[in-house]
């Protein structure tokens, strides 16, 4: 007899508890555990660190500490953070994604997509509202040029390195890398490399585990620091 899929861990945070109870619903009626609630940064960060969800659904305003500075506070965590905020400000959207979200919804998504968002969050991959995934790849390819143009500390310091030499993984994980660089979805890889879905998720998540990295947000940076968005 098989056994049947544990559901994904979620803890929601919002201040506004209309808004914040119709999503808890939304997300058990769906299939969530819901494992918790809180409405402010405090709380928030408390009850991330005694229930450990494998997604926390985070407002960006919350009171007492912004969502950004929530994300900092819980970095050493295994949670991955999607960003569910009315503001879909640049500079809100980069301050959150630096501080270690994995994605960033503005609240006038749907409920499916709010539901897709988490699931894709849950399973590492990095999740934006549209728009805003081209914003942070050209932010973290800006910071990668900013790097490469210092003074080196040291020889091989990062943004150096030859693209390709990443010696803990495949050619395949590495090919899997560029991608991922690109800023393509697993489902896009997948078309493209002709492989499932589940697959490429797969690749993924040995290549985080591979370069001790926590989402699919860090990976990006990796890569194109790399080099690794450009051609071979």
């Amino acid at each position: 007899m098989t056994a049947a899929p544990t559901a994904l861990t979620v803890l929601v945070a919002d201040d506004h508890p209309l808004w914040r109870d119709a999503l808890v619903r939304d997300l058990h009626q769906a299939g969530f555990d819901v494992v918790g609630t809180a409405s402010d940064g405090p709380s928030t960060v408390r009850r991330t660190r005694a229930t450990t969800p494998e997604v926390l659904v985070l407002d960006l305003n919350l009171p007492q500490m912004r969502g950004d500075e929530v994300c900092r506070a819980i970095s050493d965590l295994p949670t991955r953070v999607l960003i569910l905020s009315a503001s879909g400000e640049e500079k809100d959207v980069l301050a959150a994604v630096k501080a270690g979200a994995s994605g960033y919804l503005v609240k006038s998504a749907s409920p499916g997509e709010i539901r897709e968002a988490v699931t894709a969050t849950g399973a590492g991959e990095a999740v934006f509202t549209p728009g805003l995934a081209g914003l942070v790849l050209g932010e973290f390819r800006e910071m990668s040029s900013r790097a490469k143009a210092a003074p080196e500390d040291a020889a091989g310091a990062p943004g150096r390195s030859n693209p390709a030499d990443v010696p803990e993984l495949t050619d395949r994980e590495v090919e899997i890398l560029r991608y991922v660089a690109m800023g393509m979805t697993a489902k896009e890889i997948a078309a493209d490399l002709v492989l499932s879905h589940r697959t490429v998720q797969n690749h993924v998540q040995n290549i985080l585990g591979k370069l001790h990295l926590h989402n699919r947000v860090e990976l990006t940076r990796f890569a194109i620091s790399r080099g690794l968005d450009q051609p071979e």
